[in-house]
């Protein structure tokens, strides 16, 4: 039962079921809803993609806000200066982080663990030194503010969309294009490529003495990473109308590393339960209380304390104790 029921599980297309439900949010709930559906669809991507060297390959990366920011101020100067549109200038956004992510990528997997954590730290930084002081192209300390929508007058055509407004229509493109990011990092973490990453992660070394070139599996998945990664920033710079500066800053990589790690990052549905869970609380607390920041950081050490292996983690360890329960005899 335990077997045929984890296989089962592993064939229910869940990116498409979760899309499905998504997707009636601008007809079943309010303005606000649609807003922080789109903001937790972004983040979620934003989390799934750290996740590829956290939870999958076991790279801790402090700097992995770099390549959402080079995604951001991708799209926002290719929209916003050169008047572009979004079908060029969101897939753009993906090339230009996959870029940074080599360069940075080549030097960061020469060192492992704490040393590799720092150096892409240091990178990090580099990028948002850069974004905050050049003027004359991200705008600087004043960021690039006004980033317009796409043209979506083509979902009006669609029928039953006609009435949408413009917020509701970029939500489902938003869920859509996320769905199909989603969709294919869960194939890369279950090709062969992705197996060879999680061998990686469980013995690095033994992976070397077997003929594995730990090293540029590593970097690949660097790049990989940081390209969806600079896709999420792209739609998080349209979602706030400008990018700034802010969005470069180290403390961006330790959010997305605690939604990872709330969620449960050794299980694919981790991060976005985690970003789910970080979105809805933030945005709950503020409104009700200006000590949000103690308020959060209290029910955040609660969660993690009583789910060690993440919300999804301990929501699988409580189905295992109650078949057990259920079935004494497979226990």
């Amino acid at each position: 039962m335990t077997r045929q029921g984890s296989a089962l599980a592993g064939r229910i297309p869940w990116t498409l079921l979760v899309f499905l439900v998504a997707i009636w949010v601008p007809w079943l709930g309010a303005r606000y809803d649609t807003f922080l559906g789109t903001q937790i669809a972004i983040e979620a991507l934003f989390a799934v993609s750290l996740n590829l060297l956290l939870g999958t390959t076991g790279l801790v990366s402090f700097g992995h806000v770099a390549y959402f920011g080079v995604g951001a101020y991708a799209c926002g100067i290719l929209m916003k200066t050169y008047h572009l549109p979004f079908i060029v200038a969101f897939p753009a956004a993906g090339i230009a982080a996959a870029a940074f992510a080599l360069v940075f990528g080549f030097f960061c997997v020469r060192l492992t663990k704490i040393y590799f954590a720092m150096l892409t730290l240091a990178f990090s930084q580099i990028v948002w030194a850069i974004c905050f002081k050049w003027n004359g192209v991200t705008g600087g300390d004043q960021g690039l503010p006004e980033v317009p929508y796409p043209n979506l007058d083509w979902i009006t055509a669609i029928p039953g969309l006609g009435n949408l407004g413009i917020s509701d229509r970029f939500y489902l493109l938003t869920l859509a294009l996320v769905a199909l990011s989603l969709a294919a990092l869960r194939k890369v973490v279950r090709s062969p490529f992705g197996r060879m990453l999680t061998t990686i992660r469980d013995n690095p070394e033994r992976a070397a003495f077997i003929g594995i070139n730990v090293r540029a599996y590593e970097l690949a998945a660097f790049v990989v990473a940081g390209a969806f990664a600079g896709l999420a920033g792209a739609l998080f710079g349209i979602f706030n109308r400008g990018v700034f500066a802010d969005y470069v800053f180290w403390s961006k990589s330790a959010e997305v590393m605690i939604m990872t790690i709330l969620g449960g990052m050794n299980y694919f549905w981790g991060p976005p339960v985690g970003a789910f869970a970080l979105v809805w609380l933030n945005q709950e607390i503020t409104s009700y209380t200006q000590y949000w920041p103690f308020v959060l950081g209290s029910i955040l050490l609660v969660l993690l304390f009583a789910f060690p292996g993440g919300i999804v983690g301990g929501v699988v360890a409580g189905f295992r104790r109650a078949r057990r329960f259920m079935n004494p005899r497979h226990a």
